[in-house]
């Protein structure tokens, strides 16, 4: 049964592997009713005969009873012949130990979902750890298909199952390279997980993956973006599981002021311009405050209101766009923001520093933007200048600046094309380059028309980016 199990298809892509289905199901069924039955002659044959059926159909008939049977012995908790707690576990995990090898077949996942919305009285499980491993690696490989309760069932269950998940769409989304924004975010909501986290739980789980995703990659932006995507993803599963909606979302992040979190939850597209422009100083000093008084207590306390930043990224992506297109004052808060997304150090003379740095680019880049005749050749003279000032650690910073004056900004639109090209090559920031693009490409293109430039732009750089790298 195993065997014939590893040969069914989830995802039959031809004529030839619907037949082999075809045929792999009827060879299981056959074999599943046997089991139960000890010895197969000529009698059964009869008895099929009589009834008006063929072999193929008798057995796949006396599968769907079977199962019909013991879903209902599950669902209705009918274990009038068993006398204690005991033994109704071992029947549970016996059942669990027949289905380990039939996990890929379909006429059993009513089986599978019973079992696994099934919860005995005792404190330990009662699912065998191999059933539970089975039923996760065929939805992983996307073998069998259960319903988000079920599979949210599974991870509550088995840790071990989330994490190998979480694992498996991790590594999708950065070594797979997704073509755009709206690819990582497809890839990310069919995985279920951000639904499956509407679960505190579950999303506590996925916080502590990403924290040492983002621990062990120094911050990359990769991960940000990955996190930032995840996040979005998990407010919309959330907003929309309005029936099932049982824990605030405070619940989610218990360790994080709920002023700052309102501030981060607002919805960019509901404010004004001026209101945008006000809500991000607003955002930038209240961090600042917060930043401040953690500094005295500990850096977990800092890395923890850091985290809870990355997981709203958009806010620095904005941050950016004003510092170059806005001619309102407060400049600095805004920088201070961009500086902390990328440089969280509680150092004050390395802030220092790296402020001075970003705010030299930074008026470099505005009085470039009112430069008549701008050419590519010009922003990169200024730009290698400027970097090669930069502490490593404030290189993002830089890049996303000049991604901004490209996107934002009237000369930048001019020589974007040429520019991209040499500063890619030049700098070896293809990758950061395209997710930036990327992010901020798919953020503008929910607002007004007038962005509708930039995302084009935005688009046809990612292409050029792809050619070169």
């Amino acid at each position: 049964m195993w065997c014939l199990c590893c040969l069914y298809s989830g995802e039959p892509q031809n004529p030839v592997e619907l037949k082999a289905n075809s045929w792999i199901q009827i060879s299981l069924c056959h074999l599943l009713s046997l089991s139960g039955l000890g010895h197969h002659d000529g009698d059964i044959d009869n008895f099929i005969t009589t009834l008006g059926l063929t072999s193929a159909d008798y057995y796949v008939k006396l599968v769907e009873n079977v199962v019909s049977s013991l879903v209902t012995e599950l669902s209705r908790n009918w274990f009038n012949r068993f006398t204690s707690q005991q033994s109704i576990s071992l029947r549970v995990r016996s059942v669990c130990l027949l289905c380990v090898p039939l996990v890929n077949l379909p006429d059993i996942t009513p089986l599978l979902e019973a079992l696994l919305s099934y919860h005995g009285d005792g404190t330990e499980e009662v699912l065998h750890c191999e059933f539970l491993e089975a039923v996760n690696e065929a939805i992983l490989q996307k073998k069998i298909s259960l319903s988000e309760s079920a599979v949210v069932q599974l991870w509550l269950r088995h840790l071990p199952s989330l994490e190998k998940a979480l694992l498996q769409n991790f590594r999708c989304l950065i070594s797979g390279q997704p073509s755009s924004l709206e690819e990582m975010i497809y890839l990310i909501t069919s995985s279920l997980l951000p639904q499956a986290s509407c679960h505190p739980a579950i999303f506590g789980t996925t916080e502590e993956f990403f924290k040492n995703a983002l621990l062990e990659t120094d911050g990359a932006l990769e991960v940000m973006t990955v996190m930032q995507v995840f996040t979005r993803c998990f407010l919309q599963a959330y907003q929309e599981n309005n029936e099932q909606r049982k824990f605030p979302l405070k619940a989610y992040f218990p360790h994080n002021p709920h002023s700052l979190l309102r501030a981060f939850l607002r919805q960019p597209s509901d404010l004004p311009a001026a209101g945008l422009h006000q809500h991000l100083i607003h955002i930038a000093e209240m961090l600042k405050a917060i930043v401040k008084t953690n500094c005295m207590r500990s850096s977990s306390n800092l890395f923890d209101i850091w985290f809870l930043f990355i997981h709203f990224g958009e806010w620095a992506d904005m941050a950016a766009e004003h510092l170059l297109v806005s001619e309102a004052e407060s400049s600095d808060a805004l920088l201070w923001l961009l500086v902390f997304y990328y440089d969280p150090n509680d150092e004050n003379q390395q802030r220092s520093q790296t402020m001075l740095e970003s705010r030299s680019l930074c008026e470099h880049l505005i009085t470039l933007s009112r430069t008549p005749a701008l050419s590519a050749r010009d922003l990169l003279v200024a730009v290698n200048g400027e970097l090669s000032r930069k502490q490593p650690a404030t290189k993002e910073l830089a890049v996303h600046l000049i991604i901004s004056f490209l996107l934002f900004t009237a000369n930048g639109h001019a020589i974007a094309r040429e520019f991209i090209t040499h500063f890619a090559v030049t700098y070896g920031e293809v990758s950061r380059i395209s997710s930036l693009l990327s992010r901020i490409a798919h953020r503008v293109s929910q607002l007004e028309v007038k962005y509708q430039r930039t995302v084009k732009l935005a688009n046809d750089l990612l292409q050029i980016l792809k050619s070169v790298g």
